[in-house]
């Protein structure tokens, strides 16, 4: 397996692989003893060599630097696996109604991330695309901001989201391997809630006080955060069940955060 950017989910698919037996190459920006720089010319010897490749790479000034770099060496690669790790944001806006991977797409804030997810589809016939929401897992999850003190209760509650625990989406790109045609799979949880719900749920477990709640207008947040509230879906991920055959160990926020304390 190439991983083309080891960060936080793939760090966590690198474990488990290396676990079962995989020899496992990772990229990062700079390289380090866990990972070879992203521009050293092992990464084209890696990608000639690997029977899977992953790239969870986010675009950056409106391209994808994977493909930027090494998408002809990619298109061209003996690897009988390829895929991506893209994001539910795609969809933008559907006023608090279900998508799934049939819905349109690109109209949304996050523009460079639809070019990104359509140029991979188009990159090769065997590539995986896996669109994924909010994602959280230990040490990466509300239970953290609201111990730290930095969780923001917001009211608003027809603003409904889905979210992913990271062992899940593991299992998900395991299962890949062996099971369903290529294309695009959502991976989410089967509960999309709002923001304030699944705070209160993490202050019930760790026996605290609720942050106070806020309207949006009177809210202090960052642009990105803000950006956050101005597009409202909930994913469905009937495809991941059925073709990857992929039964959630944390089908909703409840218990992937009872897993996460």
């Amino acid at each position: 397996m190439l991983i083309l950017g080891l960060g936080y989910t793939t760090t966590l698919l690198a474990r488990r692989l290396v676990d079962i037996g995989w020899r496992v190459t990772a990229t990062r920006r700079q390289g380090d003893g866990d990972a070879i720089a992203f521009d050293s010319d092992d990464v084209a010897a890696a990608i000639d060599t690997a029977t899977h490749i992953l790239s969870s790479v986010p675009p950056v000034d409106d391209h994808d630097p994977v493909l930027t770099r090494y998408g002809a060496r990619l298109a061209a690669a003996p690897a009988n696996w390829v895929g991506y790790l893209s994001s539910t944001g795609v969809y933008g806006d559907a006023g608090g109604a279900w998508v799934d991977e049939a819905s349109p797409v690109g109209f949304g804030r996050r523009s460079a991330r639809m070019a990104a997810d359509l140029a991979w589809q188009q990159l090769r016939d065997d590539v995986r695309v896996f669109r994924l929401p909010g994602i959280y897992g230990p040490g990466r999850s509300v239970i953290d901001r609201v111990r730290a003190g930095a969780a923001q209760r917001i009211d608003a509650p027809s603003h409904r989201f889905s979210r992913i625990h990271v062992d899940d989406i593991v299992r998900s790109v395991e299962a890949s391997f062996d099971r369903g045609a290529p294309g695009v799979f959502n991976i989410a949880d089967e509960e999309p809630a709002t923001s304030a719900a699944v705070i209160e749920y993490a202050c019930n477990l760790l026996g605290m006080t609720y942050p106070p709640l806020e309207s949006l207008g009177e809210a202090r947040m960052s642009p990105m955060a803000r950006g956050f509230y101005a597009e409202s879906r909930q994913v469905a991920a009937g495809k991941m069940t059925r073709e990857l055959g992929i039964r959630l160990t944390f089908p909703d926020f409840r218990s992937g955060l009872r897993a996460c304390l």
